[in-house]
């Protein structure tokens, strides 16, 4: 993942769904210039939520056998509404197809209880090492961050948010 946007895991059900928040504050540098007299968080960042969420379902299913999980496709992307800072975004994934090295998703994203966007999208999933063996020692770390994220992930969700959803 090149972005931490996630700050919770509210709920998840093995390979077939998760529940996901995003605390957006507008101390954020990308809010200043999204729009200046009007800040948003950009339609493409929650898409990325989207995908981190579902990168969180992949892990725990692989059980982090992939090092890299990345965005392959988005299509009917369709955009309803805006998450402003001081709100939070709660993303619902589901699973349509989990296959080795690429998994299908549908997703939406809440802004209190408004959907704000809906997606299906792809992901692509793989090892470092396919691709050059030398860097096995980078999969090993990669595995190993994006285990204790998700653990922190899971067990520190604040009340706050899991009262909200």
């Amino acid at each position: 993942m090149r972005f931490a946007l996630i700050d919770g895991i509210v709920e998840l059900v093995p390979r077939e769904r998760i529940v996901a928040v995003k605390a957006v504050s507008l101390a954020e540098e990308y809010l200043a210039d999204h729009f200046p007299t009007f800040p948003v968080l950009p339609g493409v960042l929650i898409l990325e939520a989207m995908a981190e969420a579902a990168a969180y379902l992949v892990y725990q299913a692989e059980d982090f056998a992939s090092s890299v999980i990345l965005l392959r496709r988005a299509k009917n992307v369709t955009y309803k509404g805006f998450v402003k800072p001081g709100r939070l975004l709660r993303v619902e994934i589901a699973c349509r197809r989990l296959a080795r090295g690429e998994s299908d998703f549908a997703g939406a994203g809440f802004c209190d209880d408004q959907e704000v966007v809906k997606a299906r999208f792809s992901l692509v999933h793989y090892n470092l090492k396919d691709r050059d063996p030398a860097l096995e020692p980078l999969d090993r770390e990669i595995q190993a961050t994006a285990r204790k994220r998700f653990a922190f992930l899971r067990e520190s969700t604040p009340d706050l948010m899991r009262k909200e959803l």
